[in-house]
């Protein structure tokens, strides 16, 4: 009687990891369309991700879900905004990969789980624990020294962290499940994209005008690359308690990394290296310290 349980959290983590695995294997898929414009490549995946929602929505009979959306003026607000963050982040992201800066993707999502507690901090009172604090401090100390490495701030990494962050608070504020709030979200977004894939269409090295047929077909695919791994989300979210799927979330900036640096070759001195290392552990300190308490919280 007590099995079934188990047996769905197992499934749960086996498909968790599987749906990290695939989000960080994404910017392997994105490398293979770096030869075109990165406002291009968002436009032709929102609105690929766009008809692949339709298709799930009706598939499932959800549209009533997402009609209801766009019926009230204050949700609709909600997602438009949140929907706004979400394409900063897409943008900065493939924007950072089709031009060499994988490494700072990584960065930025390793930062954006200390964004969170800035934004429980800032926007929802809440007081700061001590390893928050110590958190907080080595990923200051670490984007000094990146900056000191890279000679700029990265701008990229912060940008990445900061709608990821935001995005994320946005959500919290949507009465709706991962898939509903995808299809609204892109459904907000679609008619832009449209407008700007289109406006873009017509360069030379646009994709009409330059794609091979297995670039075309790397396009054409992206609302798939992005919805099929969020359906997996979906399912595991359900089965897998916060306390094991959070960390698991440092899986795609992890794979990350090693694909910048050990794939494409991006340059890791030394002082970047060290850089890296001061996230990691302020990342371990809180991660630690969050299974703790969450500990204690089950045993009281």
């Amino acid at each position: 009687m007590h099995r079934e349980p188990h047996h769905e959290q197992r499934n749960g983590i086996i498909v968790a990891v599987t749906t990290y695995a695939l989000w960080g294997l994404l910017t392997i898929y994105w490398k293979q369309l770096e030869h075109f414009d990165a406002f291009e490549l968002i436009g032709w995946r929102i609105v690929a991700s766009a008809v692949v929602m339709a298709a799930v929505l009706t598939f499932t009979r959800r549209w009533q879900n997402v009609i209801a959306v766009f019926r009230d003026r204050r949700l609709l607000g909600t997602v438009t905004i949140a929907s706004l963050f979400l394409t900063v982040n897409w943008t900065s992201y493939v924007w950072a990969v089709v031009h060499d800066h994988v490494l700072e993707t990584a960065l930025g999502y390793f930062v954006a789980p200390l964004g969170t507690v800035m934004v429980g901090v800032i926007v929802l009172h809440e007081p700061l624990r001590l390893a928050q604090k110590v958190a907080i401090a080595f990923a200051l100390t670490s984007v000094a020294v990146l900056t000191a490495s890279y000679g700029r701030v990265p701008w990229l990494a912060l940008a990445i962290a900061v709608s990821w962050t935001v995005y994320g608070y946005m959500k919290k504020q949507v009465p709706l499940s991962p898939v509903d709030s995808m299809a609204a979200e892109t459904f907000v977004l679609v008619a832009p994209a449209l407008l700007l894939a289109i406006a873009l269409a017509g360069r030379a090295g646009s994709i009409p005008h330059s794609a091979s047929n297995g670039q075309l077909t790397f396009a054409i695919c992206t609302g798939l690359a992005t919805a099929g791994p969020l359906m997996l989300f979906a399912f595991a979210a359900h089965r897998v308690p916060l306390t094991i799927i959070g960390p698991m979330q440092y899986i795609v900036p992890t794979m990350n990394f090693v694909i910048g640096w050990l794939i494409y070759d991006e340059a890791m001195p030394t002082d970047r290296l060290i850089g890296f290392a001061l996230v990691w552990i302020g990342l371990i300190v809180l991660t630690v310290e969050s299974l703790v308490r969450a500990r204690r919280l089950r045993v009281t």
